[in-house]
C-alpha cells in the first residue's frame, strides 16, 4: 500500500501543492520554514484525524482562509482510491471518498494508516501527560474503528460538564439563586453522560495499552540488548476510585459516588477533576520510572520501540502495511539508532523522511530525493525569477501543475456543517 499522490490546497503554510510519490523510501529535503514538516502531517490528519503538532484544526488552515482539503490517492493491490478531507476553520470537517457523498472526519479516520516518528516523540517519557495521551489517541485512532467519535463525543461532553461547573462557580455570587438552579439541573444529566462516555474511552485506551504491551517490551530489549526490562502502564484518573472497580459492574455506581464527594472541589475550581482528560501512560525501565531515571538516549529508545510496536499490531491486527513518517528525526538521533531505523525503513512499503540539511539525508539505495523547493511557485524577489531561461521553466512547471490540479479524477471539497 502507498499514497501515489497528495494534494493540498491552503493547509498550514501551502496554498496549493501537488505532490506524486512513489513506494519505497522517499525523502523530503528542504530548509526549515519550507513546508516539509506541512506535508507529512497532512497526512497524519487524514490518518488519525489529528496532529501530533496542534490539539484544534485552526492552525491547519492557511492565515485568512476558510478552510483546508486534504486530498490522497491510496493504491493498494491494483486499486486505487481517493480519500478527501476537508478542515474548517470554524464548524466540523467533512470528507469524501472516490468523489462520493459529503461523510463525517470519522468515517475517514484510519482508512489510511500510518505511524509518524518526530522529535516530538521524547516527550512521550520526559514531557506532559498531553503528549502521551496524544499518543494513545492517534494509536487508538489506528486500532479502534470507533475511537475517534468516542473521544470526540467525550470531549464535547466534558466541556459541557465544564461550562457548568464554572457557571456554579460563579452563581455563588448571584443573590437570586437562579442561575445555580439551573446549573445544578443541567449538570446531573452532563454528569450521568460524562461518566458513560469517560468509562468507554478509558477500557478503550485500557485494550489499547493491553494490546501494545507486550510488543512494545520485546521491541525495547530488541533495540537496547539483552538484560533490559521496558513496561508500559495506563493509568486512567478514574483509577483513585479504586482499581479493583475499573471492570466490576457496579463501576458506573462506584465512580457517580465518587463525583458526589468531589463534587465541592470541582465547583470551587469550575472544572472536571477527574476522568480521561487527565489520563496518563507511564514508562518503566528496569522496574524504575523512566521519566526520572532514564537517559536522553534511553528516552529515544522507548519511544521508538513504542511507535514501532504500534506499527507491528497494525499489521497483526488490520493486515495493513501503513505509510511511515519519519518526520526530521535523522539530526537527534545517534549513528547506532540511525542504523537501526535505516534496517526498519527498508522493510516497510512507503516510506516518507524529511531532513533539512544535506548531513541529515540517509543513505538508503534507491530511495528518490525531492527539492520541497522546487514545489513552490518562484516568487519575484527570488534571483531565479531575474533569468528569464528559469523564469520561463518556472511558468512552464506551473502550468503542468495546473493541469495535474485539474484532474477529474481527484474530488472536489466537500460542503456542510455536520458534527463529526
Amino acid at each position: 500500500m502507498h499514497i501515489s499522490r497528495l494534494v493540498l490546497d491552503h493547509f498550514r503554510s501551502w496554498e496549493h501543492c501537488v505532490l506524486d510519490l512513489e513506494p519505497g523510501v522517499t525523502i523530503l529535503k528542504g530548509r526549515n520554514g519550507l513546508g516539509k514538516t506541512n506535508l507529512v502531517e497532512a497526512i497524519e490528519v487524514l490518518s488519525t484525524g489529528g496532529s501530533h503538532r496542534t490539539s484544534s484544526s485552526l492552525p491547519l488552515v492557511e492565515r485568512r482562509q476558510s478552510k483546508a482539503t486534504i486530498r490522497a490517492r491510496l493504491e493498494q493491490d491494483g486499486t486505487a482510491t481517493d480519500y478527501e478531507l476537508t478542515i474548517a476553520a470554524k464548524g466540523a470537517n467533512r470528507g469524501r471518498i472516490n468523489g462520493g457523498p459529503s461523510l463525517y472526519q470519522r468515517d475517514l479516520v484510519g482508512r489510511v494508516p500510518c505511524v509518524t516518528f518526530s522529535p516530538e516523540d521524547q516527550l512521550m517519557v520526559s514531557g506532559e501527560p498531553a503528549a502521551r495521551r496524544t499518543v494513545l489517541d492517534q494509536a487508538g485512532s489506528q486500532l479502534d474503528a470507533d475511537y475517534f467519535q468516542v473521544r470526540q463525543d467525550f470531549r464535547h461532553v466534558a466541556r459541557q460538564r465544564a461550562a457548568l461547573l464554572k457557571q456554579l462557580s460563579q452563581a455563588g455570587h448571584d443573590p437570586s439563586g437562579d442561575g445555580r438552579d439551573a446549573a445544578l439541573s443541567g449538570l446531573e444529566v452532563w454528569t450521568g453522560q460524562f461518566i458513560r462516555t469517560g468509562l468507554d474511552l478509558s477500557r478503550r485506551r485500557a485494550a489499547l495499552v493491553e494490546a501494545l504491551g507486550q510488543p512494545f517490551s520485546d521491541l525495547y530489549g530488541r533495540l537496547a540488548g539483552p538484560g533490559q526490562d521496558a513496561r508500559l502502564t495506563y493509568r486512567p484518573s478514574l483509577e483513585e476510585i479504586g482499581p479493583d472497580r475499573q471492570t466490576g459492574p457496579e463501576v458506573a455506581e462506584a465512580v457517580s459516588r465518587h463525583f458526589q464527594r468531589i463534587y465541592p472541589g470541582e465547583v470551587a475550581r469550575g472544572t472536571n477533576l477527574i476522568g480521561p482528560q487527565r489520563d496518563d501512560l507511564t514508562f518503566t525501565l528496569n522496574g524504575m520510572p523512566a521519566r526520572e531515571f532514564a537517559s536522553n538516549g534511553e528516552m529515544w529508545t522507548l519511544a521508538l520501540a513504542l511507535r514501532l510496536a504500534l506499527l507491528q499490531v497494525v499489521k497483526d491486527h488490520r493486515s495493513l502495511e501503513p505509510i511511515v513518517i519519519l518526520d526530521d528525526v535523522f539530526a537527534q538521533l545517534d549513528r547506532g539508532r540511525r542504523d537501526q531505523i535505516l534496517d526498519f525503513s527498508r522493510q516497510q512499503d512507503q516510506v516518507l523522511i524529511t531532513v533539512a540539511a544535506d548531513s541529515d539525508i540517509p543513505s538508503l539505495k534507491g530511495a528518490r530525493l525531492v527539492d520541497v523547493s522546487g514545489l513552490r511557485p518562484v516568487q519575484p524577489s527570488d534571483p531565479a525569477a531575474q533569468d528569464p531561461a528559469i523564469a520561463s521553466a518556472m511558468q512552464d512547471l506551473r502550468r503542468t501543475r495546473g493541469t495535474a490540479h485539474d484532474d477529474s479524477d481527484m474530488p472536489d471539497g466537500p460542503e456542510g456543517n455536520d458534527r463529526s
